[in-house]
């Protein structure tokens, strides 16, 4: 059974190989990616491959595993020395949600570099280095 997509969503693009990403993590359902932003080191959307636009869209399942998948990468960069994470969801265009494919995102932080708030300017990391890195096996 095919999964249902849109084919204007960047997210169903980046998911069907179109658009490449700095992928983190993928399973069956979900996929795990840097955040091309570069405002705060990590910065890490995580979105369900159905696509479904926002969280009143979303399905007790694709959030159990949407966050499922959060779960395990939060633990993951715990154990690469992140001290702690901001979850963060923007649900509708009034709050902030520009793309219209469910994400969440994940703003892990140091004690090193507290997090007040993203960078308002790109940080100067290198996502590539930064992936291999974060990368779960």
């Amino acid at each position: 059974m095919k999964t249902k997509r849109n084919p204007n969503c960047i997210f169903c693009q980046i998911i069907e190989g179109k658009i490449p990403c700095y992928k983190i993590y993928e399973d069956e359902t979900t996929l795990a990616f840097l955040d091309i932003s570069k405002d705060v080191e990590g910065h890490t959307l995580v979105i369900p491959k159905k696509h479904q636009a926002s969280m009143q869209d979303a399905t007790n399942c694709t959030l159990h595993n949407v966050f499922k998948t959060v779960n395990k990468i939060c633990k993951h960069y715990y154990a690469k020395g992140y001290t702690g994470m901001r979850i963060q969801i923007n649900s509708g265009e009034t709050v902030g949600q520009s793309v219209h494919h469910l994400h969440v995102h994940i703003l892990p932080t140091k004690a090193t570099q507290p997090l007040k708030e993203p960078a308002t300017k790109p940080l100067q990391i290198n996502l590539e280095e930064l992936a291999n890195l974060l990368r779960l096996p």
